[in-house]
């Protein structure tokens, strides 16, 4: 889909609200390291990248990096092929705090071993199926200028839906605001006490204990390695690059002493990686709702929200679904319940008044003037609908935005609205260019992140987004190359 319009004027009552708030043993060369994830049983569920490690002779073996991704399911709807692979670490300490044998296979989603070239292909596939040809954020659907209703092709929207405010949604208050939850370290797991308690050394061999913390350091530096999977990937490895970039080390993309020591040098020694957090029944409140396929079929939505509590709780605490399910293994996710979570980042509190969209890095670089503040992994546009390239303004913020979807051509062509939620097309937050048509925004897909294509715009996970938009004032400078 392409956006054809920039948004209209943030309203009055969408206030800024401040975003509150791992990577392996790598000793010279980085070695591969990655842990199993289960996959959500629902049918409407994302479908997830995992990644796995195969099986080696020894930990001390030294391999390149690769990303490995699985999807549940492919494009088409039939389920890949699964090759079974042995527990590993976590996979087994899990199982042991748990008192349970490892799932069997036949029970497990195993990795199908999807190059990310291959995934990037079929998140173009995937996307090439959206019944959008066009499409415009906008703050409200009354701010929709282009409707007329003098065109039979213009959408009209009830007075009631007119009338709909969603300012005050629960769903980026889930995402960032963490005043009034409760997060201890009881009951914890022996393998996340191990994460909690990883200390890097030159001569440790692989183990995702540290694989975590390092994902967790790059997070709460402001390097952002996206959805937190246990698994040292694409991303994972460009937060290293880009923390020792902001650091002024030498970019390696490698772990060692001084890295090491900047990434621990502002946070507490006693902060722990991984918490537990018992369920609210503010928690069981949020709408969920399965997020259905085609425009018309979303239009009729109240809200594009969270399809379950699962991708609410991965996008509140910066995780993979399938990580996040993995650690909270024979779970309900119910009101009084105790599940294992990441504790996140905390605020940048630093001002934006320039971002760096580099397509060739997939990263966004955050500058207050000329120091380099934060990063973050994005999707820039594709070989079909590249992104501009130049020097841009920020003019216009909004955070749950509506979008104007326009299907078919000619005689065929409809208008749909969309409602506000984390699963529509723009996210949750759109930041307008000077350059009509495009913008920085939120994403319905954060695993892909990286790895799927855009229709010229710069996406960001929710959370990302959010950091982005609490930091930037509108006349922002936007640099795209």
């Amino acid at each position: 889909m392409r956006i054809i319009a920039a948004l209209v004027s943030t309203t009055s009552n969408l206030n800024m609200m401040k975003i509150k708030p791992l990577i392996t043993a790598i000793s010279i060369v980085v070695v591969s390291a990655s842990v199993s994830a289960l996959a959500a049983t629902a049918d409407n569920t994302r479908s997830l990248p995992v990644r796995t490690s195969d099986s080696m002779p020894s930990l001390a073996k030294k391999v390149s990096l690769d990303v490995q991704e699985n999807r549940s399911r492919s494009v088409d709807g039939r389920a890949p092929a699964t090759t079974a692979k042995p527990a590993d670490r976590m996979t087994q300490l899990i199982d042991s705090k748990q008192g349970q044998k490892p799932m069997a296979a036949a029970q497990s989603s195993t990795a199908d071993n999807m190059s990310a070239e291959e995934l990037t292909r079929k998140d173009e596939q995937s996307d090439s199926t959206d019944d959008i040809s066009e499409g415009q954020a906008v703050a409200a659907p009354s701010d929709v200028s282009s409707i007329d209703s003098s065109d039979p092709l213009s959408f009209e929207l009830p007075e009631s839906e007119k009338r709909q405010d969603f300012s005050d949604d629960p769903t980026i208050k889930n995402i960032e605001d963490k005043d009034g939850k409760r997060y201890t370290t009881l009951n914890l797991s022996n393998y996340a006490k191990q994460v909690n308690d990883a200390v890097w050394s030159p001569s440790m061999k692989v183990n995702s204990a540290m694989t975590i913390k390092m994902q967790a350091l790059l997070d709460w530096n402001h390097a952002s390695p996206g959805p937190i999977d246990g698994g040292w990937g694409m991303n994972s490895k460009k937060a290293l690059i880009n923390f020792q970039t902001m650091k002024g080390l030498p970019a390696t993309g490698k772990m060692d002493q001084k890295t090491w020591n900047a990434l621990i040098k502002n946070i507490p020694a006693n902060k722990p990686v991984l918490v537990t957090y018992t369920l609210t029944e503010d928690d069981l409140k949020t709408n969920f709702a399965p997020t259905p396929a085609g425009s018309e079929a979303k239009s009729k939505m109240k809200g594009l929200y969270y399809q379950d509590i699962k991708e609410m709780l991965g996008e509140r605490f910066h995780m993979d679904v399938r990580y996040l399910d993995k650690l909270n293994k024979n779970k309900a996710y119910q009101a009084g319940e105790t599940i294992t979570v990441l504790n996140t980042r905390g605020p940048l509190n630093q001002r934006i008044n320039r971002v760096v969209a580099n397509k060739a890095d997939k990263t966004l670089y955050a500058y207050n003037d000329d120091k380099l503040v934060a990063t973050y992994p994005t999707t820039i546009g594709s070989d079909a609908t590249p992104s501009p390239q130049g020097t841009f303004k920020i003019i216009n913020k909004v955070k749950m935005p509506w979008y104007k979807a326009t299907v078919g051509d000619g005689a065929q062509k409809k208008v749909h609205m969309l409602p506000p939620g984390p699963n529509n097309p723009v996210g949750v937050v759109w930041m307008g260019l000077s350059k009509p048509s495009y913008g920085l925004h939120g994403s319905p897909k954060p695993e892909g992140i990286s790895r799927q294509a855009s229709a010229g715009c710069v996406r960001l996970t929710n959370w990302d987004v959010l950091e982005v938009y609490a930091n930037i004032e509108n006349g922002a400078t936007v640099v795209l190359k």
